[in-house]
């Protein structure tokens, strides 16, 4: 299919061309193409731009550990709190996958390091889960409650204690004493 065409000769883009330009812009998040996404955004292109599952670019860099591509995200007024459709942050995802650095970006750039997920669940909770004992230490340090509690009455020790993290645990029992 061709693109349609306007009174004054200009093609409009179908249906299927946008899609494949927005699964580029994706990919520049998921890749760390810093340079591109801050061009196309500088464009025109939304910051808090998001997929069909509702992860945002920052999401998406957070994600797969591009801590510079975090950054300049929020330079250019990506929002580090916008959650996708099932409810997470960047922060949590970070906090998942394990990236320090894009933990600590994601902080410094006004991230809310209680903001948790629609089961409750926060970001110490899922270190703690996967035995992240610097990322735990993080977010202690930026003032994570380790209290808190998801809907089933959790806390990130009891998180911890789930999965075996025995690191976790023991970082954590000194904290509750």
């Amino acid at each position: 299919m061709e693109a349609a065409g306007d009174m004054a000769g200009h093609t409009t883009p179908t249906n299927d061309e946008m899609r494949e330009v927005a699964a580029r812009i994706f990919d520049f998040a998921r890749n760390g193409e810093t340079d591109a996404l801050q061009t196309v955004i500088e464009r025109g292109v939304p910051p808090n731009l998001r997929n069909e599952r509702g992860d945002s670019l920052i999401m998406l860099a957070a994600y797969h550990g591009h801590a510079a591509t975090v950054g300049k995200l929020m330079a250019l007024k990506a929002d580090p709190n916008l959650t996708n459709s099932m409810g997470q942050t960047p922060l949590a995802g970070a906090a998942f996958k394990g990236f320090a650095e894009v933990v600590r970006v994601l902080l410094d750039g006004g991230a809310d390091v209680e903001g948790p997920s629609p089961d409750g669940r926060t970001a110490l909770m899922i270190a703690a889960m996967f035995n992240r004992t610097d990322i735990i230490d993080q977010l202690l340090e930026r003032g994570a409650n380790p209290d808190a509690q998801d809907v089933n009455g959790a806390t990130p020790l009891a998180a911890a204690r789930l999965t075996g993290a025995k690191d976790a645990i023991a970082r954590l029992e000194k904290i509750n004493g």
